[in-house]
């Protein structure tokens, strides 16, 4: 089992993994599919629609799922997108009702009647399912089909999902030194071979690439994550989205700064910079900024947080830990996804935040010098004590409690660290079992409780 760093870590923009980039990546999909098909290219009379369904309709306006569509329809892509441009392709798109995709006809999309939520039960395979149609001038259907969005950015069709759980042609069995698809092979692997989980994952991933390309790539993606962390505490204002909330890690951020330069700090001032890292990605991400899926967007703070924490707080970190950290957690991801799930509209937040959480606190804990055995530790106490995490968000948007609850998914992540670091790697609960429990416990969680905002706080806190 092979699941890239760079699959885990992608670049893109908020305010969802699933709901947003994942949308974006399925419309180039579907549009690559369209330019395979025979006698379209002199057609004048082609129109598109795109129709939401489960998680991606009830909650697909306040994740801007509709303008993702639109935007994919425009030839954006996540990781190359301009937030800046956002309005003015949408607002282009609006008066012109036409998109004109590159080696395709012009072809008629309004995208008032051109997304569909259809608020009915969710289709049978997966409920984060989006449904294009090809029609004629007469709107009679020349093609159909169905792409999934499974969370962290990943976007499968039907018998990519059917073929195997966490199928996709990026993810096929790849011919890599170490193919790890368990904790347990991992540690093992490890220990044969004398290896960290790092060096591991970098000689899996340097069969993709060289190792100069691998280790510029990894250090982009950290450079992504801190430029957000950057943005999020110079900016404030109010959130979109109609609740109203204020950007706050601005605030803080100055709070902080001005304190430790005229008093002594409290010991738990650092989990204030924790929180304050974490939010100001968060932030970001709620505001349609540039962040780094982490495994996803709705998590996207946690590891940011705790790899920033690494460089500012721990006198040993360098640039090389960095890379140690991200490979490290990327491997706990991967073991994660391939046994359960990174999405809330599975599982709940336990696989956004929670997987988030372990993630962080391995990689912190490798970074600090750890044994592979502690940092398999350290991810297993991050993830227990997220088991359970319902994803509930008011009014479907990104904010009240994601925002705040990455900041407390990299507390508990920095505490999961040092607790793997105080003991010798043994423990009681392996973290396969832990992953295991997480994916039962998705299964058997009320589909109220994973991204449709149709119960907990989305119902229970009026949203005004």
């Amino acid at each position: 089992m092979f699941i890239s760093v760079f699959d885990i870590f992608k670049i893109g923009i908020g305010p969802s993994s699933s709901h947003t980039v994942g949308p974006m990546v399925a419309v180039g999909r579907y549009l690559d599919r369209l330019r395979g098909l025979p006698g379209l290219s002199d057609r004048d009379d082609l129109s598109v629609s795109v129709t939401l369904h489960g998680s991606l309709a009830f909650t697909g306006k306040g994740h801007a799922t509709d303008q993702a569509v639109c935007l994919g329809l425009l030839g954006a892509k996540p990781d190359a997108l301009d937030p800046d441009d956002v309005a003015s392709m949408i607002d282009g798109l609006t008066d012109s009702k036409t998109i004109k995709p590159d080696g395709l006809p012009e072809m008629a999309f309004d995208p008032a009647t051109g997304v569909i939520f259809d608020y009915g039960p969710p289709l049978p395979l997966h409920t984060n399912a989006m449904t294009f149609k090809l029609l004629d001038g007469h709107g009679r259907p020349i093609d159909n089909f169905i792409y999934y969005s499974v969370g962290g950015g990943f976007v499968v069709t039907e018998d990519e999902l059917s073929n195997t759980r966490n199928a996709r042609e990026e993810l096929k069995e790849q011919n890599v030194p170490y193919p790890f698809a368990s904790a347990t092979q991992m540690l093992e692997m490890g220990k044969a071979s004398g290896r960290s989980i790092a060096e591991m994952k970098l000689e899996n991933e340097c069969c993709e690439a060289p190792l100069t390309e691998v280790e510029g790539r990894i250090d982009q993606i950290w450079s992504a994550m801190d430029a957000c962390i950057n943005r999020g505490i110079s900016v404030d204002g109010i959130l979109p989205g109609g609740l109203k909330v204020k950007r706050r890690a601005s605030d803080i951020y100055q709070k902080l700064i001005h304190e430790g330069r005229s008093n002594p700090p409290f010991e738990h001032t650092v989990m204030d910079w924790l929180g304050v890292y974490a939010m100001a990605v968060n932030e970001e991400n709620a505001g349609g900024g540039r962040v780094v899926t982490a495994p996803t967007n709705g998590a996207a703070g946690v590891i940011p947080a705790v790899t920033r924490y690494y460089l500012d707080h721990c006198p040993s970190a360098n640039a090389e830990g960095i890379r140690t950290f991200l490979l490290t957690a990327a491997a706990v991801g991967g073991i994660i996804k391939a046994n359960a799930s990174i999405s809330g509209a599975e599982v709940g937040c336990q696989g956004e935040v929670g997987s988030a959480a372990a993630m962080a606190a391995a990689g912190l804990c490798a970074a600090l010098g750890g044994t592979n055995e502690q940092a398999e530790n350290a991810a297993e106490i991050a993830l227990e004590h997220h088991l359970g995490m319902t994803c509930d968000p008011i009014a479907g948007l990104v904010q009240v409690p994601c925002i705040e609850r990455n900041a407390v998914g990299a507390v508990k992540a920095v505490t999961a660290a040092s607790l793997a670091l105080r003991g010798d790697g043994s423990h009681f609960v392996p973290l396969d079992g832990c992953i295991e429990t997480m994916r039962q416990t998705g299964l058997d969680m009320s589909d109220r409780y994973k991204e449709t905002s149709t119960g907990g706080l989305a119902v229970n806190i009026v949203a005004c």
